[in-house]
């Protein structure tokens, strides 16, 4: 396993499930879980959720802090890459994916062999070929849910193919790892291992 990057096959479950759902009304709030850390800790969380552009005082409303602070720290956040500033009124901030997706590219090249990240490319490249011998497609996305008959099938064939999903990704960033070549986001590299 590399960086979290492991995957579970379709027939296998994570140690620990008896199969019972867990019991969503039993957990904290999760602005109650962050509102305890530091104002830099709990924007830090709240940005990189952030997946549309959002106004600084939304932000500022998550994070439980004010608006100017918000704004400063947003600021910095944008020099650093962390999140992309949209300007007008109000200014909105979104999380830079492709800043995520390099940071977890460097983390392996500087935490793993040349030889580990290839012998794990090699694996999910391997599951890849799989799932496309299995749906006979090239890609998730050509699969139709649809065509599928049964409720307890359509959900079954829909955790298959977010599977395949996270294994392709887990792939192009791997990729990128033993290719030494940034990693921009948007549009994922082509596999050539």
């Amino acid at each position: 396993m590399i960086d979290g990057l492991d995957l579970m096959t379709a027939n296998s479950t994570p140690s620990g499930r008896d199969g019972d759902p867990p019991a969503f009304d039993d957990w904290e709030e999760p602005e109650a879980l962050v509102r305890d850390q530091p104002i830099r800790e709990r924007m830090l969380d709240v940005v990189f959720q952030l997946r549309e552009p959002t106004p600084v005082a939304e932000i500022a409303d998550r994070v439980d802090c004010d608006t100017e602070t918000a704004r400063d720290y947003l600021e910095w956040f944008a020099e650093a890459g962390f999140v992309r500033e949209y300007p007008g009124r109000p200014v909105r901030y979104e999380s830079n994916r492709s800043y995520l997706r390099w940071r977890r590219v460097e983390r392996i090249r500087t935490q793993y062999t040349d030889e580990e990240i290839v012998s794990e490319l090699e694996t999910a490249l391997s599951e890849l070929e799989g799932y496309r011998e299995q749906f006979g497609v090239t890609h998730p996305d050509e699969v139709s849910l649809v065509e599928s008959t049964g409720a307890a099938e359509v959900t079954e064939m829909w955790e298959t193919l977010s599977e395949w999903k996270t294994v392709q990704k887990r792939a192009e960033i791997l990729d990128a790892a033993r290719r030494d070549e940034p990693f921009a986001g948007g549009t994922p590299h082509r596999i050539d291992a």
